[in-house]
């Protein structure tokens, strides 16, 4: 390495740790993985995000920093994916050697029976033609055998290349779920989002987006502990998605945010299916599983957009966080959908109730 190069590594090695110092993550080997990846900016999609997460004025938490390592630098499915390749790949290779096998059987048969056939063009004696016909069962009996192994092959791989798919089938559903959460992750949420997008713009039916934001998380979380936090949001996510229902998407969002896509939902809809959301979190009491301790009850925020002709994902998502922070100033606990925004700002500015 030379000394420029050493210079270099030394830089995002130092923003690394200060991000971490600034951020109050715990400088584990995969945290200092996640932010040297991003200081050296090689994985655009991982800088977009937190950039993204700088911009709206907040620094990367310990639980967003697990969710992007996660989603970014290792995933379980990645791992199966790269298993159930190297099967395949020994599965195939192993059809090859079979065929190859069989069809050295198959030429060297071949060649006894052209031997053969000068053979009976010339006089034989009985004892030869005995001799000739015997060599001719042998082969073809070495033949049979070559061409019955070939097929027992043949089947375990297809039954093996079966369960192979049906392993890379499995994989491809991990691949779209988040881990701590088991309900889908960002990814899946960006394609469900865009392919809702597309069957809106196409049959013009409504579709509303619903971002979820778990009040005052942080705050529970460094009084309960990360694995009392980590229940929360299995809760939430659960809570999320058993209160939708057909085409909607439930989708874990980022730390402690969540997002519902709700095809053929209008507006009102929407908004009804985000308040029941936020009755049943509320009506939910936590309890410390390993000491059974009451922790009380959480609240969420909401906030509700529709998807409009000129809109793109981004668009849409951006009018629904508007919406959540909307919630949050408001008070927290409550959902606001994007008609509410003109009410509030304007009680925002005058500090009067609007009529």
């Amino acid at each position: 390495m030379s000394d420029q190069e050493f210079k270099r590594a030394l830089g995002y090695a130092t923003a690394a740790f200060d991000l971490l110092k600034r951020s109050g993550i715990p400088p584990y080997p995969q945290f200092y993985e996640l932010l040297y990846t991003y200081a050296t900016g090689v994985n655009p999609s991982l800088n977009n995000r937190i950039n993204a997460i700088f911009r709206g004025g907040t620094m990367p938490s310990a639980e967003l920093a697990e969710t992007l390592y996660y989603e970014f630098m290792k995933s379980d499915a990645n791992e199966r994916m790269s298993s159930v390749s190297q099967r395949m790949h020994a599965r195939i290779e192993a059809v090859h050697d079979a065929i190859d096998s069989a069809m050295t059987t198959a030429n060297a048969y071949s060649g006894s029976l052209q031997s053969a056939t000068g053979d009976l063009e010339r006089d034989l004696s009985e004892d030869a033609m005995r001799q000739l016909a015997q060599r001719l069962l042998s082969e073809t009996r070495r033949m049979q055998d070559t061409n019955r192994q070939l097929e027992k092959k043949l089947e375990a791989s297809r039954d093996d290349i079966a369960a192979l798919q049906r392993d890379l089938d499995d994989v491809r559903r991990e691949s779209m779920l988040d881990p701590l959460t088991k309900i889908a992750n960002r990814k899946s949420f960006d394609e469900g989002l865009a392919g809702a997008i597309d069957d809106a713009k196409r049959t013009r039916a409504p579709l509303s987006l619903v971002l979820v934001d778990i009040d005052y998380f942080k705050k529970f979380n460094d009084t309960y502990g990360h694995q009392t936090g980590d229940q929360v949001l299995r809760l939430v996510a659960m809570t999320l998605k058993s209160n939708i229902k057909g085409r909607d998407l439930a989708a874990r969002y980022g730390g402690e945010e969540f997002v519902a896509v709700l095809p053929s939902t209008d507006l009102d809809g929407a908004v009804i299916a985000a308040e029941n959301v936020r009755k049943a979190i509320q009506a939910k009491e936590l309890l410390k599983r390993s000491t059974n301790e009451k922790l009380g009850r959480i609240t969420a925020s909401f906030g509700v957009a529709m998807f409009r002709a000129d809109d793109n994902a981004s668009s849409l998502i951006e009018r629904a966080d508007r919406c959540l922070y909307a919630a949050k100033r408001a008070g927290r606990n409550r959902v606001v959908a994007e008609i509410d925004l003109v009410e509030i700002d304007v009680t925002a500015s005058t500090g009067v109730s609007a009529a």
